[in-house]
């Protein structure tokens, strides 16, 4: 049955467990997103790798999320939404036991690419059984209840991950998602039956998927191993650059002349839409490079464990919790265009107050920027969704909030790759001038007259060194991220000011 009269086939109890049951689903798949980030530290060091191949944990999992989304649709309708959700959830759990079990690098970037893959549909399909299961009147409250999820996932993640890190083991931060996914397999398979969706033998766009996989692949494998193979000077490197972007040419032509595309790229004709993708690609990835940069450079060069490193960078969600209600209430009164482009020149204007960091700067001074640069996300996230999807016909909504989802997932893994490409790159040039600046003679003279030995001398003025570099090449880096922020703030205005109510319930 897939008729709108399905919300009546559950009881008012069932219906409230079952929704509440979607909401953790949901939580636990955004929680994963970022609750590895702060643990990178520990995983690189407990596998013996950099942290450079530490952040594969982060982008394998968004890459893999990115290339899944565009399957949802396909999947729902030839194996029903409840049915694709259960078997998405039991995939979820099974790769977290495996990323939980993993002794190398390759076992946990393959386990988070099932992880990834399993989680990429359990976004979108706990919405749609959410605005099954509850009548027209309570959509509403069921979709306020999905997005608080949606916001708060990115803000326990570092909490969660880094107190999971520092008192137990980084093992449990893959643990904690199987009681959690067992539950919601069970309650879905008690309560969701009688919500189930007609099935039909739909045909998949096979040469689609695979020129999306393949050129994604090369793109993301080429990011995060150029830093250690001096870029397009490796023959490897820029072997991959070129496939990627033959191979992306080719997936933009099949994608536009076939029937049932993949990713239906037809969508990008409508101005309002385009400007409001890539205002969202551009605003989310460099919002997101500093969810990856924060926790390591605290861990790695500040002193600060794993949990509380997690702290600073959450103080961002919780604000956008706090911020939520009254961006919603707005929303539909103004034009959303000004929400958006406020929102994201405030987030601009926050990195550019973190691009002032220094290696003494107190808790205080780091989490202050933080929580004022929160208030902003829900002015910016609930309004984008307005703007993109009351820009394309009704017939068009569900592509287009699919190949939303699947560029801000893909803006987060090419954001993580660039981003510590650049920080990395900086601080070789700031070591190097720092270097040549110092006057050593001067600096020995003092550490010497402190009872230090030569090596003791060498070693501390090594060290100190280091830690300014890094925290140069931090500044440098939300310098960047300012910038791109602001472009996104302009990009918005290309789209027209949308026109009467729009349908968001296809957004993911």
């Amino acid at each position: 049955m897939s008729g709108p009269e399905t919300f009546n086939l559950l009881s008012p109890r069932t219906r409230t467990l079952a929704g509440l049951v979607l909401a953790l689903s949901n939580f636990m798949v955004v929680l994963d997103l970022t609750i590895a980030n702060v643990s990178v530290p520990h995983i690189a060091g407990n596998l013996g790798i950099s942290g450079d191949q530490g952040t594969w944990i982060i982008t394998s999992y968004a890459v893999a999320e990115a290339i899944c989304v565009p399957l949802t649709g396909w999947l729902a309708l030839r194996f029903g939404v409840v049915r694709t959700f259960i078997w998405a959830m039991i995939g979820f759990g099974f790769f977290s036991m495996m990323c939980g079990l993993s002794t190398t690098l390759g076992m946990i970037v393959a386990a988070r690419l099932g992880q990834g893959i399993c989680g990429g549909p359990i976004m979108p399909m706990s919405q749609t059984l959410l605005l099954r299961i509850f009548p027209p009147e309570m959509r509403p409250r069921a979709m306020g209840l999905w997005a608080m999820t949606t916001l708060l996932g990115p803000a326990m993640g570092p909490i969660v991950g880094g107190y999971i890190s520092d008192n137990w083991s980084w093992h449990w931060i893959f643990f904690i998602n199987l009681p959690i996914a067992a539950l919601c397999v069970f309650a879905a398979m008690a309560m969701l039956r009688p919500v189930e969706t007609d099935t039909a033998h739909q045909p998949i766009d096979k040469i689609g998927l695979c020129l999306l996989i393949f050129w994604i692949g090369c793109l993301q494998v080429m990011l995060d191993i150029g830093r250690d193979h001096d870029w397009f000077s490796d023959p490897l490197i820029l072997t991959l650059a070129i496939l990627a972007g033959i191979g992306f040419i080719v997936f933009i032509i099949w994608e536009l002349t076939e029937e049932h595309p993949i990713v239906d790229l037809r969508v990008f004709r409508h101005i309002g839409f385009s400007s409001g993708v890539f205002t969202l690609a551009l605003a989310f990835g460099a919002y997101f490079s500093s969810i990856v940069v924060i926790p390591q450079w605290l861990q790695m060069s500040m002193g600060y464990t794993a949990t509380w490193s997690g702290i600073v960078t959450a103080f961002t969600a919780m604000a956008a919790v706090m911020s939520a209600p009254f961006a919603a209430r707005f929303t539909g009164k103004v034009d959303p265009r000004i929400m958006i482009s406020g929102a994201v020149f405030w987030l601009g204007c926050m990195t550019l107050w973190r691009a002032h960091w220094t290696s003494g700067i107190d808790f205080f001074g780091l989490a202050l920027p933080q929580f004022v640069q929160g208030f902003a996300m829900p002015f910016f996230m609930i309004p984008l969704t307005t703007l993109t999807l009351g820009s394309v016909p009704p017939s068009e909504t569900a592509s287009a909030a699919g190949l939303q989802n699947f560029l801000r997932t893909m803006a987060i893994a090419i954001a993580t790759s660039l981003v510590l490409t650049g920080w990395s790159d900086s601080q070789r040039v700031s070591r190097n001038e720092l270097a040549g600046a110092l006057q050593p003679d001067d600096a020995q003279r003092a550490l010497s007259g402190m009872g230090m030995t030569t090596e003791q001398i060498r070693q501390t003025i090594s060290n100190l060194v280091e830690q300014e570099a890094i925290a140069i090449s931090v500044d440098y880096v939300f310098f960047i991220s300012a910038l791109v922020l602001f472009a996104a703030a302009v990009i918005v205005w290309l789209a027209p000011k949308p026109s009467g109510p729009v349908d968001t319930s296809a957004a993911h």
